[in-house]
């Protein structure tokens, strides 16, 4: 048993740091902040441990963890009202090209959507999930996604700090 335990512990460990920074990328969308992305991804990966045989044995393992990760932050959402603001542009560089000011209004931007909507396109247009794959992740109807997600991107096309960026959910 105790062999077996650690050969659990040690793919659970390999699975955990190779999904780490997709996982973060998606939380700090979703959670607006580097220090609560970090406790949403957390939070995520404990409950992924601890039902790690279901995980383990899931289609697309990461899938299943990204809607562990969703889950989490819509439970911290219904406990008690989460700041809307971003309050920190993570501490790694913009891509090449990408002007932090341009990053940081969007950032914004995103932090100010309702959480269904934000959800919606971050899974949609940061994940590039389908709308099928998207709906899934979230617990709703593939209508949901679309209305949710047209939603948000209608909010942050017409978000005036945005008003410079040329593409914002180009043509899905």
């Amino acid at each position: 048993m105790g062999a077996q335990k650690t050969a659990r512990d040690d793919e659970f460990r390999a699975f955990a740091g190779g999904a780490w920074s997709r996982l973060f990328r998606t939380a700090y969308l979703l959670a607006g902040e580097r220090h609560g992305a970090e406790d949403l991804v957390q939070q995520a990966l404990e409950r992924a441990y601890v039902a790690w045989g279901r995980v383990r044995a899931a289609d697309d393992p990461h899938a299943y963890v990204r809607r562990i990760l969703v889950n989490e932050h819509a439970r911290r959402f219904r406990r008690r009202p989460v700041e809307q603001l971003v309050h920190a542009v993570p501490d790694r560089a913009a891509p090449t090209g990408a002007d932090p000011d341009d990053r940081a209004a969007l950032l914004a931007a995103l932090g100010g959507l309702p959480p269904r909507q934000r959800q919606a396109v971050v899974l949609r247009y940061w994940e590039d999930l389908t709308e099928t794959q998207t709906a899934a992740t979230m617990g709703c109807s593939v209508g949901t996604v679309k209305s949710q997600a047209a939603k948000g991107l209608a909010k942050l096309r017409a978000a005036s700090s945005l008003s410079g960026l040329t593409s914002i959910g180009g043509g899905r």
